[in-house]
């Protein structure tokens, strides 16, 4: 009797729900152990939740400062001392010439220049914010007109102006080209890298300061690099905690206005001690991205299926010409199609179709399965990247992908 009653338990054991059970059983003494055998009694989709980690960073890394930003500077000059790869006649750089040298009183006609060894170039900076007169900024230099290379150029002064038209900065200077690009007398060329783009680290001197409303604003905003309102709430939460309850709110989902001191000198402390807090970043978004041309695909974490089946195949059509030459009466043939004494040769051509249809597979896929194993399960069968896009947009139609699926 106590046999059978022990083995009608453990059947109930083996067909119980595993919560079920685990409400039934009894509580254990408080150990050490009861933890572990809580956490194995978590569902596997709780266990992949809890897998995702999460990442502390700066709020300097997720968030700028509304109004402290950079302002692009272009500007259009001349680079001379170029070995014979300017630009040649072009007319532009002509008449830059020409207006350059009559500065110094020359008086010259644009048409007896040459513009063989100079070239009319672009050049563009970025100002960063605060920057003041003296500073020294990068500049970047590359060709307008039909110049080969920069190599051994040096830049004239040139005023790089804002999206206002006024001068915020002067360059000149030698240029540093990391190409090279040398042609022969038969019209063979060699070119390394790109030798119509080069820079001058510290080429241009700041000569006027952008205003900036950082000593002015009542309160300091924070734009969030990416806009999500769980990372905008986890910095209001981080910044209260540390600098007292009441100092941050969200305005939306990418902007945090921060209550800052009056002070400038205490200002700048403050928020060089907010941008230090740390924060932990929401997850991002469940997300697909494909690269149509490339054929590459990344996949975001979070990414999976509801039940789908997939079948893809392929279809081959491979056409094949050629042509048969017979030889007339009193020729004879060499081949290719040639005779070599009298006669007419006659052409016909041939043309050979063949379809080739590849075996179609199908998937299975089971519910809640990761985007990884689709990507592992259609390789294995040697799909191609195209055919791999393909089934993505497919799944996504269906509604069985639960991702953005982005295609760039």
């Amino acid at each position: 009797m106590t046999y059978k009653i022990i083995r009608i338990a453990l059947a109930l054991a083996l067909i119980a729900p595993q919560g079920a059970w685990a409400q039934q059983a009894p509580a254990a003494p408080a150990t050490q152990e009861q933890p572990q055998q809580q956490a194995a009694l978590v569902p596997p989709v709780a266990q992949t939740q809890q897998s995702i980690s999460v990442p502390t960073e700066r709020i300097k890394d997720v968030a700028s400062v509304a109004g402290v930003r950079t302002n692009q500077l272009v500007g259009y000059g001349i680079v001379v001392g170029l070995n014979g790869t300017g630009d040649g006649n072009v007319a532009a750089t002509l008449q830059s010439m020409q207006s350059m040298v009559s500065r110094f009183g020359m008086n010259i006609d644009a048409g007896s220049l040459n513009a063989k060894n100079a070239a009319a170039v672009m050049v563009t900076a970025e100002l960063p914010a605060f920057a003041k007169p003296g500073q020294k900024i990068d500049i970047t230099v590359a060709t307008l007109g039909g110049a080969k290379s920069l190599v051994g150029g040096n830049l004239l002064m040139t005023p790089l102006v804002g999206a206002d038209n006024e001068t915020y900065a002067m360059a000149q200077g030698n240029l540093a080209v990391g190409g090279l690009g040398v042609s022969g007398a038969n019209g063979s060329s060699v070119t390394v890298n790109v030798p119509t783009v080069g820079r001058i680290p510290g080429g241009a001197t700041v000569e006027r300061t952008v205003a900036t409303p950082f000593e002015s604003m009542p309160a300091m905003m924070l734009n969030l690099n990416t806009p999500d309102f769980s990372t905008a709430q986890r910095v209001v939460d981080a910044i209260d905690k540390a600098m007292g309850p009441g100092t941050a709110s969200a305005l939306d989902a990418a902007t945090v206005k921060v209550t800052a001191p009056r002070d400038v000198n205490q200002r700048v402390s403050f928020m060089a001690a907010v941008q230090d807090i740390k924060v932990d970043q929401a997850a991002p978004p469940a997300r697909v991205i494909v690269n149509s041309r490339t054929g590459t695909i990344v996949i975001g974490d979070g990414v999976f299926l509801t039940p789908a089946a997939v079948s893809h195949g392929s279809l081959t059509v491979r056409i094949t010409e050629s042509q048969t030459v017979t030889a007339g009466q009193g020729g004879i043939a060499t081949g290719q199609g040639a005779v070599a004494q009298g006669g007419q040769n006659t052409t016909t051509q041939n043309s050979q179709i063949d379809v080739n249809q590849a075996k179609v597979k199908m998937f299975m896929f089971a519910p809640g399965v990761q985007l990884s194993k689709i990507v592992d399960a259609v390789n294995s069968v040697g799909a191609s990247p195209s055919d791999l896009v393909a089934i993505l947009e497919a799944l996504k139609q269906a509604g069985a992908l639960h991702a953005d699926l982005i295609v760039i």
